[in-house]
């Protein structure tokens, strides 16, 4: 079932969605090598905390941290750790937070240092396909208006999108109905209306689009190795056109 949120509803989720966009900018300045993925989390979660916010993913369904950290050909679910990051590394960063009971989610992935061409091009491609699909976010437009934005453009800058993991509905609980793909056909899928609130997250990978879970049971990589970028956001559908809650800039 589609919960259809109200003004007020969408204002607690745009107060939500501050927290995150907010942490996501100051760990785009802390990000450099030499940084662990855990101190990473540390600054998230007390950074969160400060707001008077809860961090959405600590504990959901188990998982270990405030945020997910994947690098290079990890896509998503990563566990922060000690591992280090490393000059040419891409880091992908999924937060969400909590506040007066409403969640925000975003991700972003940031280069470390300098990077490829080719892994800059992938960073940029993946934040575009985004924008891309909610061009297509529009009252009477079809839910796989959205996927099919980001297929084609994903697909016509030469790279292939995620298909076992997708984006979703979002408000009071992280994940909510309707899933959101981020691939098919255009024209299917519920019809949107004002007040849906979907988090919208194109996950793509340089080489082949088939991705196998490690043995942590969260940790998601490509098969073929090669590196994998994400851009999320929680995107309300107004009458006026979508409202992405979690950008800041």
């Amino acid at each position: 079932m589609i919960i259809i949120k109200n003004s007020q509803e969408i204002e607690y989720m745009r107060q939500a969605g501050k927290v995150v966009g907010e942490t996501l900018l100051r760990l785009e300045e802390l990000i450099k090598p030499g940084i662990t993925t855990a101190e990473i989390d540390k600054v998230a979660e007390e950074f969160i905390t400060k707001q008077g916010a809860k961090p959405s993913f600590k504990g959901y369904g188990g998982f270990p941290a405030s945020l997910c950290i994947s690098v290079n050909e990890e896509v998503v679910h990563g566990i922060p750790g000690n591992r280090v990051l490393q000059e040419g590394d891409i880091v992908s960063v999924d937060c969400g937070a909590i506040l007066n009971g409403y969640q925000g989610d975003a991700a972003r992935t940031f280069p470390v240092g300098k990077i490829s061409d080719e892994a800059m091009k992938l960073i940029n491609v993946t934040r575009e396909s985004f924008f891309k699909g909610i061009e297509r976010a529009l009252v009477g437009n079809r839910l796989t208006d959205i996927s099919h934005a980001i297929q084609q453009y994903v697909e016509a800058e030469g790279f292939s999108v995620v298909r076992d993991y997708v984006g979703h509905g979002i408000g009071k609980d992280l994940h909510e109905d309707p899933e959101v793909p981020n691939f098919g056909r255009p024209g299917r899928g519920p019809k949107l209306v004002s007040g849906m609130v979907l988090a919208i997250e194109p996950m793509v990978n340089i080489g082949g689009f088939h991705v196998k879970t490690q043995s942590n049971q969260w940790t998601v990589v490509t098969i073929d190795g090669s590196l994998s970028a994400h851009y999320e956001n929680t995107v309300a559908i107004l009458p006026e056109g979508p409202e992405i809650l979690t950008l800041i800039r």
